[in-house]
């Protein structure tokens, strides 16, 4: 009976050392991803539509010749664009970091690439390692729609008034119950997130919104938009917007906008840990917003 009891725990220590081992050869690794949302369903894999998530893993799978689930920083909703989307997954592979960049870009589509890639400590998690996210959303603003932007732009015929736009998303600054701007559908535990940027600026015919916070809420954004909209046509006034924020009610505030104009552009990860991470990219306009 000693024996049996002997040779049980031997063999339990001999697999815990087989799995340690195992765990020691796998590494974690982070991408920048950038992405043309149109052609796609959004991030998550969906049964028989495409996806962002699964053309990426068609990729990997094809390159390293196994199934490799991702996780990313933001979730985008179809149509949504980005131009610095943070993936990450775990690994046996040991690859040089630029040999990631061009060998998953020879398996990718011409609406996806892969900007970077970086081996990342053990711990790290794309999403729940993220302090902070970044959203740009571009306006194409002028009187006839163009063939040229119609999906990469939303679009407002009626001239906008920045300065108006800019006095109305003011109280919008800082930690608030976003209930206002929050889809019916949104599964997120609590409606209390925290805005640190929101910058507004005209670029010829182009109006650019940019939010930092440190989460969003489900269609947050493109609530947000449709309701700075409404300001900067006119239809409301600037103070109507601490009224609905106020209101904590979805039909307080203006219609979700079109996801064409939304682009995920920054992913925030604090600490000395996450350092090699790069933190994001510019919008599809170039560098053409406050520096905070």
């Amino acid at each position: 009976m000693t024996k049996t009891i002997e040779s049980t725990e031997s063999n339990e220590n001999a697999e815990s050392v087989e799995h340690d081992t195992e765990r020691a050869k796998r590494r974690v690794m982070a991408l920048g991803i950038e992405y043309k949302g149109t052609a796609f369903c959004g991030w998550q894999v969906q049964p028989d539509q495409p996806s962002v998530q699964a053309e990426l893993e068609a990729a990997l799978e094809r390159f390293l010749c196994v199934k490799t689930p991702t996780i990313c920083a933001g979730r985008t909703d179809t149509g949504v664009h980005a131009t610095h989307q943070v993936v990450s997954f775990e690994t046996e592979a040991d690859r040089p970091e630029s040999n990631w960049v061009r060998g998953l870009n020879t398996f990718l589509s011409d609406n996806v690439s892969v900007r970077w890639a970086r081996v990342a400590p053990a711990d790290f998690h794309a999403r729940f390692s993220a302090t902070s996210r970044t959203y740009e959303y571009w306006i194409l603003n002028d009187r006839v729609r163009s063939p040229l932007f119609w999906s990469t732009t939303g679009w407002v015929f009626r001239p906008l008034d920045v300065e108006r736009m800019r006095a109305g998303a003011a109280c919008l600054l800082g930690t608030h119950d976003f209930t206002s701007f929050r889809a019916a559908e949104c599964q997120a535990a609590t409606p209390v997130r925290t805005i640190k940027h929101l910058d507004i600026v005209r670029l010829g015919r182009f109006v650019g919104i940019r939010i930092s916070a440190n989460a969003f809420l489900q269609h947050m954004v493109r609530n947000i938009v449709g309701t700075l909209i409404y300001v900067g046509t006119g239809r409301e006034s600037p103070e109507w917007v601490e009224r609905v924020l106020a209101a904590k009610c979805r039909a307080a505030a203006a219609p979700t906008f079109s996801p064409c104009g939304l682009y995920l552009t920054g992913v925030g990860y604090e600490g000395e840990a996450f350092a090699s991470i790069p933190q994001g990219a510019s919008g599809p306009f170039g560098n053409v917003f406050p520096k905070h």
